[in-house]
């Protein structure tokens, strides 16, 4: 069998694309790599044809060589695989310190393909390529360079100073190092996977603390704001009219319970906010701090609920803290929430982290949040697309 019918047969084309599917991905590096040594030795069966050739033309002695040989080099490819096993249990195997007895491995396989192109002649010639290969699959990268370029250059070298071992294409000599190049370029897309992978944990991690952060403000903020008005209230009434003192100091309770349970449900994601349950938390709070409210008796069933309840939350809490207000409309639509006062307009609210949060809130969601002077107040309003 000529060296022409091997290649044409794919054998080298496919050893190629088994190491470039392959590419250290390392997901599947451990199944790959005992496929690689079952293919390799299976490739080798091209070198059974000029061996029967051998015995055909009555040329006994090289045959039984040749056999041995083959046999000798075909297990140390599937010794390779069994010795070095472990060096697929991660995709990073590249990092991996040398481990030395891969160098007689290497030897010895050289020794075996030189044996075969003196038995065998040309034919044989492509046996150094498995030499290169087996450095790629076992050994790190600037080893396995070392190893896949020299036998790149062997394989230029060799038909030019021993011409009875022409006749192979020259190109075939450039495949050790591209299976190389290419196990690089996998190694490199994995490396800029893995980075991504980092990014974007490291990102969700920034996400999450800021929802925490989000969060915890607009709880905190509004219900601690709602316990100083009414905390104020039953001092004011304690001695006037001390059964509302009670009930307002028993709101008190309920407030810091709720505020509790708001926190840990926010540290565990399972904080809910609905815009009815914030409308009636709206009502309570605005009245205990004296200030009239137009509230919708009725809001529409929008997707939008719990995002417009964080914003009416936020809202009422600013017209309770800052504005000094004497009265306060809510309007709500299917695509949006305004919150308007009659207070002192634009002050230390504007540009506090609770707005900040919110607008970040709003943007999340597609929406987009302003803040206007309305008639002396201020005016914020919610918008987001259906």
């Amino acid at each position: 069998m000529s060296v022409k019918s091997v290649l044409r047969r794919g054998a080298v084309a496919e050893l190629l694309d088994l190491v470039v599917r392959d590419g250290g991905i390392g997901a599947n590096m451990k199944r790959r790599g005992w496929f690689g040594g079952f293919m390799s030795v299976i490739w080798l069966s091209y070198m059974i044809g000029p061996i029967i050739q051998r015995w055909r033309d009555a040329d006994q002695p090289t045959a039984s060589l040749a056999t041995a040989t083959l046999f000798a080099f075909a297990a140390l490819i599937v010794g390779s695989f069994i010795v070095f096993r472990r060096a697929y249990g991660t995709s990073r195997w590249v990092e991996r310190p040398i481990d030395r007895r891969m160098w007689p491995v290497l030897v010895g396989m050289t020794a075996c393909s030189v044996g075969l192109m003196a038995l065998l002649g040309a034919v044989a010639l492509p046996t150094l390529i498995f030499i290169g290969v087996i450095a790629i699959f076992h050994m790190p990268s600037r080893e396995s360079g070392y190893v896949a370029f020299t036998v790149t250059l062997a394989m230029l070298l060799v038909p030019v100073l021993l011409p009875r071992l022409s006749g192979v294409p020259f190109y075939v000599s450039f495949v050790p190092a591209l299976i190389w190049v290419a196990r690089q370029l996998g190694l490199r897309g994995e490396r800029l996977a893995e980075l991504a992978r980092r990014q974007q944990a490291e990102l969700a991690i920034v996400e999450e603390r800021n929802r925490v952060a989000r969060d915890v403000h607009d709880i905190l903020g509004h219900s601690l704001t709602v316990i100083t008005v009414k905390t104020e209230l039953a001092q004011r009434l304690i001695d006037v009219d001390l059964m509302r003192a009670k009930a307002e100091m028993a709101d008190v309770e309920r407030l810091a319970r709720e505020a509790l349970a708001g926190v840990r449900d926010t540290v565990g994601g399972l904080r809910e906010v609905s815009l009815r349950g914030e409308l009636a938390n709206a009502r309570t709070a605005l009245a205990a701090a004296d200030i009239d409210a137009t509230l919708p008796d009725s809001v529409p069933d929008t997707p939008h609920s719990e995002l417009f309840g964080w914003v009416l939350r936020e809202a009422v809490t600013n017209v309770i803290r800052h504005s000094a207000a004497r009265h306060c409309t809510v309007t709500v639509t299917d695509t949006s929430i305004e919150v308007v006062d009659d207070g002192r307009g634009l002050g230390t609210g504007e540009s506090g982290s609770g707005l900040s949060g919110l607008r970040e809130r709003v943007r999340a969601a597609g929406g987009t949040l302003t803040l206007s002077s309305s008639e002396g107040g201020v005016r914020v309003r919610a918008t987001v697309s259906k």
